[in-house]
């Protein structure tokens, strides 16, 4: 979709709709939407006294213009109530903004910048929660339909009617365009299947990716990820005829010799569950099982487009996990990169083998700090539900950064603890640790024995596995992966000094 920013009167636009906004609450519209409701004879403050429009959040009405505004159709949308005003709902009034669009037919969309003006928000900001917005609101997975007509915009502009802060709503505007084009890279390597999209050819798309925006790329093959040492990330891809794959994204910064930010993703580009086999019912999403990496690679793009200041590595540990005579079993010893000899007791706990050899391989980075994501535990699903991510740590303000930008970009990361009893649940009679420590507590083991091979260095895992997909539609994310972690990854960057 193409984004502009124009400077102008929104009432003179010629797109196929233009977006204007109100509060709940307001029974006289000001700003843009004061100046269309008088172009309009007061049929807007007629809407409003009527109650067939309120301002609730995400509210949408649609109005058809015969005069006094350029575009044939006029989309109101609800900002709700000032006091749980935004900028993650500015993003997700103008998804629901545009999905009213979309379904209404129509190519070419204008947008006042919601926020920006009585709102209270700095034009930027607001400018690039705005574009989001309609980006992921315009976000379809239609790479399988066969002769789909799928209905999606065009075009999509923002238009700000004081000249002085153009170069404020430009940038904003830059900035939501890289931030949304980047989830929905990392939605769409989600949501293709794992015939299409096995470790190596994952492998390639990143290579061609990472030479589009000038990143650094290296891949490991199955022999150098054995040469390395990493015996669990090989362990786990052993049962497969797609074998593993280890990827390295680096981006250099202002100072490529500074300690670098590391995040690391799980890439199981299907699970399963090996030897330890998952039941049928549901085993077609675990095409999701590579979420956490996607994040990783969706969020170096972005860094890359956008030019962050700091050094940036992207880890991803991708295999396939399948129960063929070659596979891994329960009862096997592995041993990893990070030297703590792992006991299999769950072939279906894979994810945290592979992480483990990444997380090991980061120390040689000296990392400032790093970060892994991953689609790890059920447990954590059954504790948190959709809604929110688990949050583990080994250092207390890396907990506070990475749950202030969840809450700024709406992708919660809620702090769960790794106590002494979770680690001695994960210690085995046979070898150093075994991979599940059972039910009680099963995120926070898992995150216990991830915390086993992190060095001396500030770590913190976020177990996405109840939000890296959903069955619902919401106004930014369609049925499918929601590409959860590539936002909240760049607020990060973006705020760390």
């Amino acid at each position: 979709m193409e984004i502009s920013v124009s400077i102008g009167n929104i009432l003179e636009s010629e797109a196929d709709a233009i977006v204007l906004n109100l509060f709940e609450g307001v029974t006289e519209p000001g700003g843009a939407t004061g100046a269309a409701n008088q172009a309009l004879g007061g049929l807007i403050r007629d809407l409003i006294a009527g109650e067939d429009f309120t301002g609730k959040f995400k509210q949408t009405a649609v109005l058809y213009p015969r005069e006094g505004i350029v575009s044939t159709r006029l989309i109101l949308v609800g900002l709700g109530k000032t006091e749980d005003f935004s900028l993650n709902r500015v993003r997700l009034c103008s998804a629901s903004a545009t999905r009213e669009a979309v379904k209404l037919g129509a190519k070419t969309l204008a947008s006042i910048i919601h926020g920006g003006g009585i709102g209270g928000l700095n034009i930027p900001d607001a400018a690039q929660a705005t574009v989001e917005g309609a980006i992921l609101g315009n976000y379809k997975f239609t790479n399988y339909k066969t002769g789909d007509d799928a209905k999606s915009l065009d075009a999509f502009t923002l238009v700000e009617f004081d000249t002085s802060k153009q170069t404020d709503a430009e940038t904003g505007a830059n900035t939501g365009q890289v931030i949304a084009e980047s989830v929905c890279l990392a939605r769409d390597l989600a949501n293709t299947p794992g015939n299409d999209l096995p470790p190596a050819i994952l492998a390639d798309r990143v290579s061609e990716m990472a030479s589009n925006v000038g990143l650094l790329c290296e891949i490991f093959d199955e022999q150098r990820i054995k040469d390395e040492g990493m015996g669990a990330l090989s362990a786990v891809g052993q049962g497969s005829v797609r074998p593993p794959r280890f990827i390295i994204l680096e981006h250099k910064g202002e100072d490529p010799e500074a300690a670098p930010i590391v995040f690391i993703g799980k890439g199981i580009t299907f699970d399963s569950g090996g030897i330890s086999l998952k039941g049928g019912d549901g085993m077609w999403d675990m095409k999701f099982d590579m979420c956490g990496s996607t994040a990783v690679i969706g969020a170096m793009q972005a860094v890359a487009r956008l030019k962050i200041p700091h050094r940036v590595i992207g880890l991803v540990a991708a295999a396939e996990n399948m129960p063929d005579g070659n596979a891994y079993r329960p009862g096997d010893i592995l041993h990893p990169l990070g030297e703590k000899t792992v006991e299999i007791r769950s072939t279906d706990a894979e994810g945290r083998l592979a992480l483990i050899d990444a997380i090991a391989y980061a120390a040689r980075y000296k990392p400032a700090a790093a970060i892994d994501l991953a689609t790890l535990t059920g447990a954590c699903v059954t504790a948190l539900g959709n809604d929110a991510s688990g949050l583990m740590s080994n250092n207390d303000d890396l907990v506070v950064q990475i749950h202030e930008a969840g809450n700024r970009t709406g992708e919660i990361a809620w702090h769960l603890p790794i106590l002494d009893g979770h680690r001695e649940q994960i210690k085995s009679d046979v070898a150093d640790l075994k991979n599940s420590g059972g039910r009680p507590g099963g995120a926070l083991t898992a995150g216990a024995f991830l915390e086993a091979y992190v060095q001396d260095f500030p770590w913190a895992h976020l177990d996405i596995a109840g939000t890296a997909w959903t069955g619902s539609a919401k106004p930014d994310t369609p049925i499918g992966a929601t590409g959860i972690g590539v936002r909240l990854l760049i607020d990060f960057l973006r705020h760390r000094t």
